[in-house]
């Protein structure tokens, strides 16, 4: 694995998310954490605490540029801590002895379940604990089906431009 392509991609997402994506809120409803890619993409044999700490790191960088107090770390926490079971589930064993996760090791349909499963647990977590009162549910339900919606759909499109 080159470890310096893969910090370089990171740096590069995250960067586009705060500058770009962080002020693009389409009528209120749509929040595109395309961030959650680099977590997603992350070789399947790192230790899972190591995962976890990755996800930790990430989740303080985005609440800091965010100002969140936190919610984009829990967020991505509990995906870290989910994504090998989900892994688990999708993927067959000789599937697992390959260190990358993209599209050509998994196959579409094999990504894009997995894409979908853990961009809805992460966006439902961040908008619900924003909303913070059953009050707000719904409009957080539609944020967090419309904002999946768009980051699935910005994800699979960097992934078919890189793969093409």
């Amino acid at each position: 694995m080159d470890w310096t392509r893969q910090l370089g991609r990171y740096v590069v997402v995250m960067l586009l998310q705060v500058l770009l994506f962080n002020q693009l809120q389409l009528w209120g409803l749509c929040h595109p954490y395309i961030y959650v890619m680099c977590l997603l993409m992350m070789p399947i044999t790192l230790p899972h605490n190591v995962d976890m700490l990755i996800g930790a790191a990430v989740g303080i960088i985005m609440d800091v540029f965010c100002n969140s107090l936190g919610i984009h770390t829990a967020s991505c926490i509990l995906i870290m801590f989910i994504r090998p079971y989900v892994i688990g589930a999708l993927v067959n064993d000789k599937d697992r002895l390959n260190e990358q996760i993209t599209w050509r090791t998994l196959g579409p349909e094999v990504m894009l379940k997995y894409l979908t499963i853990l961009v809805l647990i992460h966006h439902l977590t961040v908008f619900l604990l924003a909303a913070w009162s059953w009050a707000h549910i719904g409009f957080a339900l539609l944020e967090t089906l419309v904002s999946s919606i768009v980051t699935i759909i910005i994800i699979v499109g960097y992934n078919a431009l890189k793969y093409k």
